[in-house]
């Protein structure tokens, strides 16, 4: 049997641009900034795809029932729904000795909570549905989160690994600061072609890379809004242009060789394109995972790509960074899986001054 828990909450933060979702009033801003809750529609993607494979125990209503299409063998946990973190670690504790894999949509702070409860009782498996998953129990995205708990729970004797769960600081990270903390070690399958890796820091200085974001800053177009991306790349970027101060983990933009807002949320971004005649947006990689959308940077969304072009994206990335990928490819996960089609691909990644290295993008 497979249980699933949907955190109805989870990413709420992201496109709002308040660098995560846990707390209250966190939730309130992101509403009143025009976020919609993602994590039901993920895992409906992950339940097409994991077909039936097997009866599923879950949580009433946005918990997970109405995620799974009609047909299914499904049995609802009977509870009273508290709208905070207590459901998920009560439908956790349902599932102990009961199923064989717990499949949940969240991030960082739902996988804490069921690991709290379960420990390495219960092999555990996330759909991507938060603003920050650095823990490496996450699947790339909600299709091969689901296939791989279809194959997981149909194999006999199926292998599972020890992971880390991971978690920053959400107030440390609003201020520009990372505080990454470890709470708990869980099993979760063993299958390199469905998990993401776990977030890795960046290593080294920016060495060869840095003479690339000056040539980059220095051939900035007047009359170009460039959206920048978080990260410590994108930070050294910002730190050339003048203006408001860039951020660290946030969205800025940049126009006419000066940051003009900073920390911007999805509805920000939108609202500046309406008026801009051209548009950039520039990335860098997420260390050890190789994400070049859909982790920590939703405000970018399908709605803002699809306003700037994908032909417009400019991709900035230490050479060292890429040869530590593996499997040696950047990954997509806008939430917009025919989007996610349409980057896949190759695309030249600037590695040094006046050099660049071409590299495969998968959905």
């Amino acid at each position: 049997m497979l249980g699933l828990i949907v955190n109805p909450m989870a990413g709420l933060g992201g496109p709002a641009g308040l660098n995560g979702s846990d707390g209250a009033d966190i939730l309130a801003r992101a509403l009143a900034r025009g976020a919609r809750p993602g994590s039901v529609p993920r895992a409906i993607r992950a339940m097409r795809a994991f077909a039936g494979a097997c009866p599923i125990l879950t949580g009433p209503g946005s918990l997970g029932a109405d995620a799974i299409a009609d047909g299914a063998t499904v049995e609802v946990v009977a509870m009273t729904v508290a709208d905070d973190a207590s459901d998920t670690r009560r439908l956790a504790e349902a599932m102990k000795g009961r199923v064989g894999l717990i499949l949940f949509a969240g991030g960082d702070g739902t996988a804490r909570d069921i690991a709290g409860v379960v420990g390495e009782e219960v092999p555990i498996l996330g759909i991507p549905a938060g603003v920050k998953m650095h823990s490496a129990i996450f699947a790339r995205n909600p299709e091969s989160a689901g296939r791989g708990a279809a194959e997981f729970l149909k194999t006999d004797r199926a292998r599972t690994q020890r992971a880390e769960v991971l978690d920053i600081d959400e107030a440390a990270r609003r201020e520009g600061r990372l505080s990454t903390s470890l709470y708990g070690v869980v099993r979760t399958p063993d299958a390199a072609q469905v998990l993401q890796g776990a977030k890795a820091g960046g290593g080294g200085g920016l060495g060869e890379l840095d003479a690339a974001l000056g040539i980059y800053v220095a051939g900035m177009e007047p009359d170009t809004l460039y959206l920048l991306g978080p990260g410590t790349t994108m930070a050294a970027l910002k730190a050339r242009l003048s203006g408001h101060e860039g951020s660290l983990l946030g969205v800025d933009v940049a126009r006419g060789g000066e940051i003009v807002a900073a920390n911007a949320s999805e509805r920000d971004l939108v609202a500046l394109l309406e008026g801009a005649p051209r548009a950039r947006i520039a990335l860098s990689v997420v260390g050890g995972q190789g994400f070049l959308l859909g982790r920590g940077n939703q405000q970018i969304s399908p709605r803002v790509l699809r306003k700037v072009g994908l032909k417009n994206i400019d991709v900035f990335c230490a050479s060292e960074k890429l040869a530590r990928l593996s499997p040696a490819v950047l990954s997509v996960d806008t939430g917009d899986s025919r989007l996610d089609a349409e980057l896949a691909g190759y695309r030249p990644v600037m590695t040094g001054a006046n050099k660049s290295q071409v590299v495969r993008i998968a959905a």
